[in-house]
């Protein structure tokens, strides 16, 4: 892991240096995956590294769990809540009852707020997402999907456990049940219908359950949009 972790932060320093940037912004909402991104982003840039807390209408034990990471780091963060311009989005738009359609306003207006910091400040973007949540989509489009890097999607969500431990992220965040923090009671594998080490084992070649092999290789294949540029039509071959 140690060698790993080296490899990671000289890969952000060059990546930052290429942009001609100066540093990194980065959500911090509390959970492991986020914090792992904190603690590396803090290592390349000590005195150029931003965590953003920003509830909308979130727990506030997240708020509390972030600012945990915060000072077992020494990382500077600043707070954006974007409650109340969530409640004027949706008060000024047309009343759909589509619940998952409002959630995924929350990780939008996220995005939008790291790249207000990132360009004011000439830091780039970077994401949370890990290679498990990635393979099948579970991540909003143009939401935590929205970054200038994605620093985590090659590690497993067991190796993110590795690398958590390895960079002493604080206990209880290692131990929190893995959640998106969009809904009240909501958690990851509740989400996604089976439990991460089923699906890194899949992604790592091993055999599962034929039923969760299903369910798995259907996400992958249905979220491809999630992964891929917007297609664009070539005039000369259609």
């Amino acid at each position: 892991m140690d060698q790993t972790i080296k490899k990671l932060v000289n890969w952000l320093r060059k990546k930052v240096l290429d942009a001609g940037c100066q540093g990194l912004v980065f959500g911090l909402s509390g959970g492991v995956d986020s914090a792992v991104v904190a603690a590396l982003s803090k290592l390349a840039f000590p005195e150029t590294s931003l965590g953003l807390i920003m509830p909308c209408h979130s727990k506030e034990e997240d708020e509390e769990d972030a600012r945990l990471v915060a000072k077992a780091l020494d990382l500077k963060v600043e707070k954006v809540d974007l409650g109340p311009t969530y409640d004027t989005l949706i008060n000024s738009s047309r009343p759909f009852s589509h619940d998952l359609a409002k959630s995924n306003i929350k990780p939008r207006l996220r995005m939008t707020s790291l790249y207000y910091y990132g360009q004011s400040k000439n830091y780039l973007v970077l994401g949370p997402s890990n290679k498990s949540e990635y393979y099948v989509g579970y991540f909003t489009k143009h939401g935590d999907s929205g970054c200038d890097l994605f620093v985590l999607a090659d590690f497993t969500k067991d190796q993110v456990y590795d690398l958590a431990r390895a960079l002493k992220i604080p206990k209880k965040i290692i131990d929190k049940k893995p959640s998106a923090g969009l809904v009240a009671g909501q958690s990851d594998e509740d989400d996604l219908g089976f439990s991460y080490d089923v699906l890194d084992a899949y992604i790592n070649g091993h055999q599962i359950e034929s039923k969760y092999k299903t369910i798995i290789d259907k996400m992958h294949n249905n979220t491809k949009h999630k992964r891929t540029m917007p297609e664009i039509f070539k005039k000369d071959k259609e």
